[in-house]
């Protein structure tokens, strides 16, 4: 699974040593509090991501020193299917910022082929390859379990049900809230706490202090590599028809089906198909990609549509009956499961 193993450059400075002119770059979703910038190496340009645990709350509470995204790259698995999916980095170096704890990316620009920022339904075609290319990359990594000792040491397998859990939160609360989305998941949950149904309320509230019991069921189900945060402001589409994701902070083991109800969580207003269909349609990707689902589907399908709303219960308490409903309903049978 290991293609074509590139060399980390030694310094941010090496790195860009080749750069003819650098300036300043506006992430296009406008959401990242990441530092940017456009460079021309060669006559094309690049982007550099700059990451730190300062600067981001996904580093901060998942205590990520050193930067997943480059070790996975670094190992090759990012290049696990590279003719369905385009991760666009060309380049990496460690020891940026504050005790050397951060990292630079260098990244093809692939602003042009993102697809456009808002609330557009995503095009039917562009969506079914979407789906068919998750699928397949998941496939390609099927089995794939990491190693914290002989490495690489990506996300931890519980972890990513922690995002907005209580020891996140109260961390970003004594720092005073530095960045916008875990503060409006603070006020989220006490929404959601007002809105759903108390007995979920309850389990919710239990597995955002520990979720172990979540995490200790999935893990009796197959797992894969996760790109781990599929949402259309991180997708697009190259010229020859792969698909583009960027974005791999939550790069890690876990189960196939995070991925799709990740997607289902966040896009569901850009989705051109119903959230059933769009289950049916991963499932089948699967299927077509050698992947055998019926013995775990079902299973590892309800508990994370558990952990869907472990994750983001606090966004759907902002919206609609109907939507905030869907999710409860398939929250409530996942966690038959437990």
């Amino acid at each position: 699974m290991l293609v074509d193993v590139p060399a980390l450059a030694p310094s941010v400075e090496q790195l860009l040593a080749g750069a003819q002119r650098r300036e300043p770059f506006a992430n296009p979703d406008g959401r990242s509090s990441a530092a940017f910038e456009r460079v021309w190496i060669d006559g094309v340009a690049h982007v550099v991501k700059y990451l730190h645990l300062d600067d981001d709350f996904t580093m901060r509470v998942s205590g990520d020193l050193g930067c997943r995204p480059v070790r996975a790259w670094a190992a090759g698995l990012l290049d696990a299917a590279p003719d369905l999916v385009d991760h666009a980095v060309v380049g990496a170096a460690l020891g940026h910022g504050r005790n050397g704890w951060g990292a630079a990316l260098l990244m093809r620009d692939v602003t042009a082929e993102l697809l456009p920022q808002g609330e557009a339904l995503i095009d039917a075609e562009q969506h079914a390859a979407f789906i068919d290319h998750l699928a397949g990359f998941c496939a390609a990594t099927w089995g794939w379990r990491d190693d914290p000792v002989s490495g690489p040491g990506l996300l931890p397998y519980a972890t990513r049900w922690a995002w907005f859990g209580h020891a996140a939160l109260d961390g970003e609360r004594a720092l005073g809230w530095p960045e916008r989305a875990p503060r409006l998941a603070d006020e989220g949950w006490g929404r959601f706490a007002d809105r759903a149904p108390a007995p979920l309320v309850r389990l919710v509230d239990d597995l955002r202090h520990d979720p172990a019991p979540l995490a200790d069921a999935l893990r009796r189900t197959p797992s894969c590599l996760l790109h781990g945060d599929v949402k259309a402001s991180n997708a697009g589409r190259t010229a020859d028809g792969r698909t583009v994701l960027i974005d791999w902070a939550y790069v890690g083991e876990g189960p196939a089906c995070h991925e799709l109800t990740w997607h289902l969580a966040l896009d569901r207003a850009r989705l051109p198909i119903s959230k059933e269909a769009t289950t049916t349609a991963f499932r089948q990707a699967l299927e077509r990609h050698g992947v055998e689902t019926a013995p775990w589907w079902d299973r590892q399908l309800g508990l994370c549509l558990l952990g869907a709303v472990v994750q983001f219960g606090w966004e759907k308490a902002f919206g609609e009956d109907g939507e905030l409903g869907w999710w409860c309903d398939a929250a409530a049978a996942g966690a038959a499961w437990l």
